[in-house]
């Protein structure tokens, strides 16, 4: 019923079907169909917070019933995964909701999103429900982190990543020290190895400042209220170590620290929030495509939004025979096209022959090789991610008010990075016109990718006046 005519395919996966353009076509039927009807989908946190998206709904007739269920619930899958929440309200389509609450059920085909948002995630109950009235809920946050620069004191900034953790240690904004030390935490089943490690770099950090008034870092994963709800880092962990000796490390940490104020937020966000106090502007989606997709934001008020922005799991592509996310079991997620995982998967298509049990990482080594050769096949898999990464730009548009972005990560190296962001930019210029004009791309210099997330970090925690 959807009419898509993209201007163009992914060289190495032509039956890409993008969110935007699907979208973009049904919200066309319902600039013109009599009976459309206003909907707003909230979603809604155990604190209070909340963030609604206005949209309208096809008429509840059997003909629309299809593309009405498809539209929200890819919508519904987005916000959950952008944005984070575990309750999501619906007002104005009272079946849609009666849809979606047998979709986000235990029994449900989104069983995992279920289970991981609620009890995993926010330690609440996932539900949806329904308003018969659109009530519009302003955006909130809660305690939200201004990206201001919080460079008063002494202070000192951490970063923990999968192979080194990094630590800076700052004098009124002037870097005194930093450090990057290999660690190798992820399949470490010790509690206390993860504790004395972390320790150990706030220690080595603290030894070159004559005291300490704030400390913040990052660290891959869900951080809420300093927790990490789930976390990478510590997959090696049952979980009844990970609750008992992790979860409250960060608020432990703080009183040895005497309660000074003591932050730890998502690295991707950190991320951003470097690239903001490196233009010194908001407006900014930092998107990383190493392991994973790790994305960041900062709003165009210069605000941390405590957002999930797991894009990793949010879809980009509509078609039903998408690729699987081994994790969640959805299909046409984001981690499947920008990262590792993605180019292990179009690799065979581009008829590089790797044998199927070399690690994904060496994989990318091996394209990276080629491409700096001139290998056309190596060519074809960066302008295929980069067609794909066109596409889904335009469709994060419609859930972040951005204005930059910032691209990094291993997949993003060298001449191969480059191809991406030509053929993503050529995507824009050519589908969507009215963003191409209205994003500037930034990637940041190696100095800045190894130490800046450390010194970014540092500046988390505003230090209270004295009274």
């Amino acid at each position: 019923m959807l009419k898509l005519n993209p201007l163009i395919r992914p060289q190495l996966d032509p039956g890409f079907l993008a969110a935007s353009l699907w979208n973009r076509a049904y919200r066309s039927m319902t600039d013109t169909h009599p009976g459309v009807r206003p909907a707003h989908f909230t979603i809604r946190r155990p604190d209070g917070s909340a963030w609604t998206f206005p949209t309208r709904l096809l008429p509840d007739e059997a003909m629309f019933r299809e593309l009405n269920v498809r539209y929200s619930e890819r919508l519904v899958k987005t916000l959950l995964w952008a944005w984070g929440g575990n309750r999501v309200t619906i007002a104005g389509a009272p079946e849609i909701a009666l849809e979606l609450r047998q979709i986000y059920h235990r029994q449900g085909c989104r069983a995992f999103d279920e289970a991981f948002l609620g009890d995993t995630c926010f330690r609440d109950p996932f539900s949806v429900e329904e308003e018969a009235a659109p009530v519009v809920f302003p955006a909130t946050y809660k305690s939200p982190l201004k990206a201001t620069r919080n460079l008063d004191g002494c202070r000192i900034g951490f970063d923990l990543g999968g192979s080194d953790r990094k630590c800076a240690a700052l004098i009124d904004g002037e870097v005194v020290f930093s450090e990057e030390v290999k660690w190798n935490p992820y399949f470490e089943s010790d509690p206390e190895y993860h504790r004395a490690e972390i320790r150990d770099t706030l220690q080595r950090a603290a030894r070159h400042l004559p005291r300490v008034d704030a400390i913040g870092g990052s660290a891959a994963g869900i951080y809420i209220d300093n927790e990490p709800r789930v976390a990478s880092l510590f997959r090696g962990l049952s979980r009844e170590d990970f609750d008992r000796s992790i979860r409250g490390l960060f608020h432990e940490l703080q009183r040895e620290w005497n309660d000074i104020p003591f932050t730890v937020v998502n690295d991707g966000d950190v991320t951003a929030l470097a690239g903001a106090r490196a233009i010194n502007s908001g407006a900014i989606l930092g998107i990383s495509m190493g392991t994973s997709l790790a994305a960041g934001y900062i709003d165009r008020h210069g605000y941390i939004t405590g957002w999930l922005n797991e894009l990793a799991f949010a879809p980009i592509d509509y078609r039903t025979d998408a690729p699987v996310d081994e994790w969640s079991g959805d299909r046409g997620c984001g981690v499947q096209y920008f990262s590792q995982q993605g180019v292990g998967r179009l690799l065979p298509e581009s008829g590089i022959r790797v044998d199927p049990v070399i690690d994904l990482p060496k994989q990318l080594e091996i394209l990276q090789d080629k491409m700096r050769l001139g290998d056309e096949r190596a060519a074809a898999v960066y302008s295929t991610i980069g067609t794909c990464f066109g596409y889904a730009l335009a469709h994060y548009a419609d859930f972040y008010d951005f204005r930059h972005l910032l691209f990094l990560g291993r997949v993003s190296s060298g001449t191969g990075g480059d191809r991406i962001l030509e053929q993503a930019r050529l995507v824009l210029e050519i589908e969507f016109p009215e963003l191409s004009g209205n994003i500037d791309f930034h990637i940041p210099d190696e100095n800045a990718k190894r130490h800046g997330q450390a010194v970014a970090a540092a500046s988390l925690p505003p230090i209270p006046e004295p009274i």
